[in-house]
Parts: C-alpha cells; structure tokens; sequence
C-alpha cells in the first residue's frame, strides 16, 4: 500500500503552478541543507551526504529547467547554480560542515527572491469579464473580434 503522505505530497507538487513549485523547492533545498549541516555536526557524515545529495538533485533540475535567454539574467543564474552544485559536491565528499553553510548562505537570498517574485506574480490582477468594456451597440464589434 502506497505512503498516503507520499502521495499526498506528490500530488500537492503536481497541482502547484510554476512559481509555487519553484519556491517550494528552494524550501525544500534550504531544509535539505540544514538537515546535513546538522548530521555533520552530530558526526553522522553518511545521514549529511544523503541530505546534500537530495539538494544536488534540485540544483539539476533547477540547472536543466533554467532558460538562460529568457531574461537577462539567465546566464548569472547559471553561473550561480553550477558553482552551488559544485560547492554541495565538495562539502559532501568532505563532510565539511562550513562548507555546507556557505551553500545554505547562496541559496537563501535566492530563495527569499523567488518567493517575493512569487508574492508579486501573485497580486497581479487577472481581468474578469466585468471589467472589460461595455458594448455600445448590439453590431458592435466586440473584445475578441466578435460580434
């Protein structure tokens, strides 16, 4: 029988638009981060690795999903995401702690920046069908060329 958690989270992920997804995984990257940071304080090097490489895998797909042309800061995000990988690479293959938060301290500024775009993306207003303009006439042509 399938983890109802599981599932449930899966199926939150797969309802969520592309902003909320992103944020998310940013959250999920930070708590990923944390969580190795402390197994390697506690000496559990193995549990740490496990947890950086769960936030490589993000950093991938953020790497494979990311269109550098389509705004002008693409290819800084890039650059930003290739060091990160590298950096996660290295602290899990020495179990370094300090290394471990130098990457927490990339991904949070990042991460507060997405969720503000998110928060931004949000408010934006979607026109109804009240809001768009009264027809003058019944031959008028109307918002999409009909009418």
């Amino acid at each position: 029988m399938p983890d109802i958690r599981s599932r449930y989270v899966a199926d939150a992920v797969a309802t969520v638009g592309p902003a909320r997804l992103l944020t998310m995984l940013y959250d999920r990257m930070l708590v990923d981060v944390d969580r190795a940071a402390e197994s390697f304080e506690a000496g559990e090097v193995v549990a740490g690795r496990g947890h950086l490489q769960h936030a490589q895998e993000i950093v991938a797909e953020l790497i494979v999903s990311l269109d550098e042309a389509a705004w002008d800061g693409g290819p800084q995000l890039m650059s930003i995401y290739r060091f990160l990988l590298g950096e996660l690479i290295r602290a899990g293959a020495r179990g370094d702690v300090e290394i471990t938060r130098s990457c927490r301290a990339l991904i949070e500024p990042l991460a507060e920046a997405w969720h503000e775009a998110a928060r931004s993306l949000a408010q934006v207003q979607i026109p109804t069908p009240a809001d768009a303009p009264a027809l003058e006439t019944a031959t008028a042509v109307g918002l999409l060329g009909v009418g």
